[in-house]
């Protein structure tokens, strides 16, 4: 990104004197971007294109935690992921915006307004955050001053469910997304004009991952595809008799995701052979977790399991008072969840025991972001948290 480093610098400084874009209240308060934080940030959903969300350079973020600061938008919800990238953080709302805060002070740098929900998770690449809206189109920002580079339309318009909710993969100068007019696209990520698209015979709410030139994802019509990342051809699917919103991980030539049948799978990542599943009571559409060996994922059973990648054996579970749809984000041997019952918990990795947990005024169904010594979270009460080390 250093090539727009410049512009990037007088654009924030610009917006942060003239207060454009900010609420009234926020007007008074200095921002001013102190720049990158370290190399090590999140720029998409689940961390990277594998969608592990398993952050392994992060050695500082440990329980227990304060309130750095929270952010609150103009949604009654915030169900989208924070993406965090050069000290900037961004993410959507149900307030149909796409904000970027400091990631440092949560004060609000820019806003750019779609017309739609937001709950996909921007991609931020060369300059650029790449975002899909429940108004049907995908959309390329300038990263530092939110201008609109490029925006395209899928086939959502007029239908009963116009929506783009899956969060971008971008790769080799494409943008890799879903749909819910049953399509997967794979977009120019300069020019925003579709190269192929792939139709299935639901929505597609699932996130992709792509690794070793082949991308991955889920349908609502109950199959897991592969298919060639040039071409769109398929290579595979596999069919788990029920929707499949979760997102897939993929780790060591093995695909991990959940399905509305109760199950989690683990599948050959070549050719899409079933290598075990494990069962638990009710949807799995979290999106697992996987790091050192152990696959992490919440069920609408109210539980979170811990489950050995290699057999499927369950290691460990913790109980909350919910659904738990949020993916969680692993790091520096804490594992990190959101539940329906408002809560946001930190367990440990090892032994699943309780480390720490805030409570939020409503659901908290997103997955975390874990950067930097920091915690970043969204909840359904419309607000980003912050949290950072206690005392």
């Amino acid at each position: 990104m250093n090539w727009i480093w410049g512009l990037g610098v007088v654009a924030l400084v610009a917006l942060a004197f003239l207060g454009l874009g900010l609420p009234e209240d926020e007007r008074a308060m200095e921002c001013t971007w102190a720049g990158p934080v370290s190399d090590a940030d999140w720029p998409m959903f689940r961390y990277n294109i594998a969608r592990t969300g398993f952050n392994p350079v992060e050695d500082t973020a440990r329980p227990p935690f304060e309130l750095a600061w929270s952010f609150e938008t103009d949604g009654k919800m915030c169900g989208a992921s924070p993406s965090v990238v050069d000290g900037i953080l961004y993410v959507g709302s149900s307030d149909q915006n796409v904000y970027a805060l400091d990631a440092a002070t949560g004060c609000e740098i820019w806003r750019y307004a779609t017309e739609g929900t937001i709950f996909s998770t921007p991609a931020v690449f060369g300059g650029i955050a790449y975002v899909g809206s429940y108004d049907g189109n995908v959309y390329a920002l300038d990263a530092y001053d939110g201008g609109l580079v490029w925006s395209y339309e899928t086939g959502t318009q007029g239908s009963t469910f116009p929506e783009v909710r899956s969060s971008p993969a971008v790769v080799n100068g494409m943008v890799f997304i879903g749909s819910h007019d049953h399509v997967f696209y794979a977009l120019d990520a300069e020019k925003g004009t579709c190269k192929w698209s792939f139709e299935t015979r639901s929505l597609v709410s699932s996130s992709p991952a792509v690794v070793d030139g082949v991308v991955y994802f889920g349908s609502w019509d109950s199959i897991v595809y592969a298919l060639d990342a040039e071409t769109g051809a398929e290579i595979w699917r596999y069919d788990t008799q029920d929707v499949v919103f979760s997102s897939p991980a993929v780790v060591d030539g093995v695909i991990y995701i959940g399905s509305d049948d109760s199950n989690v799978y683990a599948l050959d990542a070549a050719t899409g052979d079933e290598i075990w599943r494990f069962e638990t009571g009710d949807n799995v559409r979290c999106s697992p977790a996987v790091a050192e060996g152990v696959v992490y994922i919440g069920s609408y059973d109210s539980c979170f399991y811990a489950l050995n990648a290699e057999t499927g054996e369950e290691i460990w579970e913790y109980e909350t008072g919910h659904w738990i749809r949020s993916q969680p984000a692993v790091a520096n041997g804490v594992v990190y969840f959101g539940s329906f019952d408002d809560w946001f918990y930190a367990v440990d990795a090892v032994s699943g025991i309780l480390l720490w947990s805030y409570r939020t005024r409503s659901a908290v169904s997103a997955a975390p972001t874990v950067v930097n010594g920091m915690v970043y979270i969204t909840s359904w009460d419309g607000s980003v948290y912050a949290f950072g080390p206690s005392g």
